[in-house]
This record gives C-alpha cells, structure tokens and sequence, in this order.
C-alpha cells in the first residue's frame, strides 16, 4: 500500500480509505469490525464516515456508522489510523439533527461534540464539511442556478468555528466536500486573508461516469495542493457490472427506491456496457477496470471503497494492484468522449 500526503498537512493517508456508510444499515456492527480489521491487515490506516451515516438517512439510524467504528477503535492504536468524518449541511431534510443542521457555530460545534463521543476518540484528524451550504448543484444537479440563491454561514464564520476546534484539540485538519472550484478557492482565500486553517483536501464523486472533476476543480486542486478524496469510484455498484449481467441483482440502488438518481440518467447503462467490454477485452473484472482507473489517476490522493461483503471488499481492495494497460486507458478515453459524464 502507498500513503500519501493530504494536501498541505502532515499526515500520511493510504492510497484506499475505507468508506463506512453501510455500517448499520446493510452491516451489523460485527460485519462492521471485520471489514475494519481486514482494511487494516491489507495496509488501509484511513477511515471515513460522517454524522449522518449509514444511508439512506434516517432518524433511527443516524450516527449508528460512527458508534459502530467507535466501539472498534477504542482497541486500536490510535495514532496509527487517519479518521475522517464530516458535519451535516442544510436542505437535505436532515431535521432529526439538531433540528435541521446548518454550518453555524454552535451547529458544528455539537456535531464535533456528538462525533468524538460516538467515535470514543479525543480528535478527528480530518473534519469535513458534507456539502456547501450556499447554493451549488450537487447529488446529480449540474446547473446552477441563481434563482435558488438563499441565505447562508458565510464561509469565514465557518473557518473561525474550525479554527477554535482546531485549537481545542478536537480536529486536526479540515477538508471540504462535493464543493466546486469558487468554494474551494474562497476558503483557501479567507484562510490566508484572515490567518484561518487552510482545507487540506475535498471529497467529490469521481468515477468512470462523472468526470466533472477534472474540468474545473482539477487545476484548481493542483495549484492549491488540495487533495482529491475519490468517492463513489463504483458508482454505487453500477460500474461493477452486477446490473447489467443480473437485473435482479441486489444492492442500494435496488433495496432503496429513489437512492442514487444520479445514475439513473439516459447514457449511463450504455457507458457502463462499453466500460464492461473493455474490462472483459483486457481480461479483467469489471470492478478491477473501473478502481484501477481512479486509483491510477494523478488527481486522486486516496480512493474511497466500500463494500458490503468481505468477498467485495478484498476484491475492492487489491484493486490497488492492477495497473491498467495503456490501451484500456485509451478506450476508456474514446468511451468518455461518446458518452461524457453521463451521471454528474
């Protein structure tokens, strides 16, 4: 396993972090700690989760996630795992969380609260924000659109809430999440302006399906040296194949209705078909071919996997092994210009 470095910080995070949001929903909590100790086995020391884990969300689960991977890590040896989790944004009718969260002061300061007593930790070593609470696109949206404009924390109230629990000792480093490029340079821009913690990294969606990444945030990110934290690099199960060779096969997008619209737009079957025809072309698994291509991007400092089943997440997991041929990339690159981010 290769560690990298977040951003601009000093820590070290594995190549493949693991992404927790079926602990409690789809895993029980003891499925919850063998993927834990077999991430840990294979080199993985990065964990991600969030305050409203697992998903879909709801109220009689919420936080479940975080006490699942809390009862695991008060055995751990601390210091030697990177844990990341993020604070809840407004308007995704989140009101069983603090009545409908916000990015406010006292709103992140109990989420801090509420995740070190869940996660049995002193310190979140990268603390995320979920999503932008001004308004952007995001979660399949790909227009933006003034006329949604609303009243919202202005990103310096934000950095100053972070910066105290920085100082606090609560969290280490901060990152953003499912931001785009004026956020992220907004926050780096307040930061130097008014002596406040730079973001170290940004969380997006970044798949053989949606490569919007890469048009605006990749430069931005690169300059800034904000790190690229590749979520949903199997596009919720679609780019394993599974629904393509099995339309009965079972997964999120099946238990529950309307989760995951994104990837119900017109050109993702036909992509993911042309996706799995290079794989089986080269002799690979479909899951092999859409990892190692996010694993191997430039732009990527950690892929986040998840799985529901040990058979899937050692399959996940060696994934960092495969190096794509030259070729399959040049046909990946031939497929995403027929078929251009078809779920954005």
């Amino acid at each position: 396993m290769e560690f990298r470095a977040l951003g601009n910080s000093d820590l070290k995070v594995s190549a493949v972090c693991l992404g927790t949001m079926t602990f409690g929903e789809q895993n029980t909590e003891a499925d919850a700690h063998a993927q834990l100790d077999y991430a840990v086995s294979q080199g993985v020391n990065f964990i991600d989760c969030a305050e409203i884990y697992p998903v879909p969300t709801r109220g009689e689960t919420s936080g479940r996630t975080e006490s699942y991977i809390g009862s695991w890590l008060r055995k751990q040896p601390r210091e030697t795992l990177v844990i990341a989790t993020k604070v809840a944004g407004p308007s995704r009718g989140l009101h069983w969380i603090r009545g409908g969260p916000v990015l406010n002061r006292k709103h992140m300061t109990e989420a801090v609260e509420g995740s070190l007593r869940r996660l049995q930790t002193d310190y979140i070593d990268l603390y995320q924000l979920h999503w932008p609470e001004r308004n952007v696109p995001m979660f399949g949206g790909y227009t933006f659109d003034p006329a949604k404009e609303h009243p919202a924390t202005p990103i310096r109230e934000q950095l100053e809430t972070l910066s105290d629990l920085i100082r606090a000792g609560k969290i280490r480093y901060v990152g953003v999440s499912n931001e785009q490029p004026w956020g992220v340079l907004e926050f780096l821009k307040l930061a130097r302006e008014h002596n406040l913690p730079h973001i170290v990294s940004t969380q997006n969606a970044y798949n053989l399906l949606n490569r919007v990444y890469e048009y605006g945030l990749a430069e931005t990110c690169y300059r800034e040296k904000v790190s690229l934290l590749a979520y949903s690099p199997l596009a919720f199960g679609h780019l394993s194949g599974k629904y393509q060779l099995d339309p009965k096969a079972q997964g999120r997008v099946k238990l529950f209705g309307g989760f995951a619209q994104r990837y119900s737009k017109p050109n993702v079957l036909p992509a993911v078909a042309a996706y799995v025809d290079i794989a089986r072309w080269h002799g690979l698994t479909p899951t092999q071919l859409a990892l190692g291509w996010v694993m191997q991007r430039w732009c990527v400092a950690s892929t986040i996997i998840g799985a529901t089943t040990l058979d899937q997440l050692r399959e996940n997991i060696a994934a960092w092994e495969v190096k794509l041929p030259d070729a399959a990339c040049a046909e990946i690159d031939a497929v995403h210009l027929r078929y251009t981010n078809p779920a954005p």
